[in-house]
């Protein structure tokens, strides 16, 4: 359905909105029928004959729609002969006659539907109005939490292989790209720098920030640029129920890793992973963090070549300071709500495929700071709400506007708000030697601190 025209997609959402309008329904499968799809305007017509089944017009569209000869119309009198002596003559032509006769002309004639298929179909105004407040981001992949083809979907043991993401993907957040080249690529991509400097081909980075920015995101960009496989592991992959089970899957997954490398291992909400063993009162999970601490080391320190561990959080600070040490996620990356350009790049991803016009992105970029990715796609989600229920109240097929997505930036908070509130107290207060310098250096840009 990626191929369907803005008027099928809106007037498909209005025949939902509205599943009893008859002729409405009509008018869809008509349109159904003219673009080939004789089959799905057949189960159209089929459901309008459930809500009307005297309707002529119905009865002659399915026809069409099957490919009968036009006589066929004809058929569905048939039964109706024999049908007359087994009730009262009188009832057999008022039951179905009666509701068909105010139906069809009382909503037909309040809205020319064919004048306003025209009219939507002549609207080719432009989608975005270019202003001078335009951030010039053009890249359509957005920086998201809840990108197509969720990791967390896959189970330990499944690996995804080399995928084509990578860093320019990534809109905006010029920043972080710079700090992982220098801290994290760089060596990698250079065998005989790495050998003349002893660099081993083996690192953890952990990515910590607000929930829906993307670290999901820049994890898979990463595994893109080693050219690596990537696997992604989240607690339901691990736990499980059978006394060192849990602890034979943490090993299970570093073999498979380590026979596919290069490999990237995500380890996805590391605080429910690695939380800290001293606040855990279950043996289960502190055997967890035991044995994890002993993948990452390696039994001689070598066996993990070629094995790059990422790993994402909201809450760092929950994290056990033992997977922090050097050696094991000694790279620490702040991911924060995404900059002007990445705004851009993640509202022009959103509204690809919907139907729009007059957008003017830069406006709409200033009105969204401090959104993350996840509320951006939910902004652009509430704006075409919006402009279907109007749609479907008025019975006038329209775009989406300016008005729809700014009234939409007006009802969302964004949801980063609540964690920085949570950071403050751990930057103000919990900073011990350096760990939040970033996280600190932000607070005090945005007047937080």
């Amino acid at each position: 359905m990626s191929d369907e025209s803005p008027l099928i997609r809106s007037l498909r959402a209005a025949v939902a909105a509205a599943p009893e309008d008859v002729p409405l329904r009509l008018h869809f499968a008509e349109l159904l029928l003219a673009e080939g799809r004789g089959d799905e305007a057949v189960t159209e017509a089929a459901v309008a004959l459930q809500h009307a089944p005297g309707d002529e017009a119905a009865r002659a569209l399915m026809v069409r729609a099957m490919g009968l000869p036009a006589v066929a119309p004809a058929a569905p009198q048939a039964p109706e002969a024999p049908q007359a002596p087994a009730a009262p003559a009188p009832e057999v032509p008022a039951a179905p006659q009666a509701p068909a006769a105010p139906e069809t002309p009382a909503r037909s004639s309040t809205f020319d539907w064919d004048k306003a298929e025209q009219e939507v179909g002549d609207l080719v105004g432009p989608r975005f109005v270019e202003s001078g407040s335009g951030t010039g981001g053009d890249l359509e992949q957005p920086l998201t939490a809840d990108g197509s083809g969720d990791p967390g979907d896959a189970s330990a043991w499944d690996i995804d292989a080399p995928g084509s993401v990578r860093l320019a993907d990534v809109g905006g957040m010029q920043e972080v790209k710079d700090r992982l080249e220098a801290a994290f690529l760089a060596p990698m991509r250079n065998p005989e720098l790495r050998k003349l400097y002893g660099k081993s081909l083996r690192g953890g980075l952990l990515l910590y920030g607000p929930p829906g920015c993307g670290k999901t995101f820049i994890a898979r960009a990463v595994a893109g640029e080693l050219g690596a496989s990537f696997m992604s592991i989240s607690l339901s992959d691990i736990l499980d129920m059978y006394i060192g089970s849990s602890e034979k899957n943490v090993h299970d997954i570093f073999e498979t890793a380590r026979a596919q490398a290069p490999c990237v291992v995500f380890l996805d909400e590391l605080d429910a992973l690695g939380a800290k063993r001293s606040r855990t009162h279950h043996s289960g999970l502190r055997n967890v963090v035991n044995q994890l601490l002993t993948e990452l080391d390696g039994v001689d320190g070598a066996e993990n070549e070629g094995v790059f561990v990422l790993a994402a959080t909201n809450v760092p600070w929950d994290v056990d300071l033992a997977l922090r040490r050097p050696g094991r996620l000694d790279r620490t990356l702040l991911v924060l709500p995404p900059d002007a350009p990445a705004r851009e790049a993640i509202l022009r991803y959103h509204l690809r495929e919907r139907p729009i016009e007059s957008v003017d992105l830069g406006k709409l970029v200033k009105a969204t700071e401090d959104f993350s990715g996840a509320d951006l796609a939910h902004l652009c989600e509430t704006a075409a709400e919006s402009a279907l229920l109007d749609s479907a109240r008025t019975g006038t097929v329209r775009m989406i506007n300016m008005k729809d997505l700014l009234g939409a930036a007006k009802q969302i908070k964004p949801s980063s708000e609540s964690w920085f509130a949570s950071a403050r107290n751990v930057a103000m207060f919990a900073n011990d030697g350096g760990m939040y310098d970033d996280l600190v250096a932000y607070l005090k840009k945005k007047r937080k601190l």
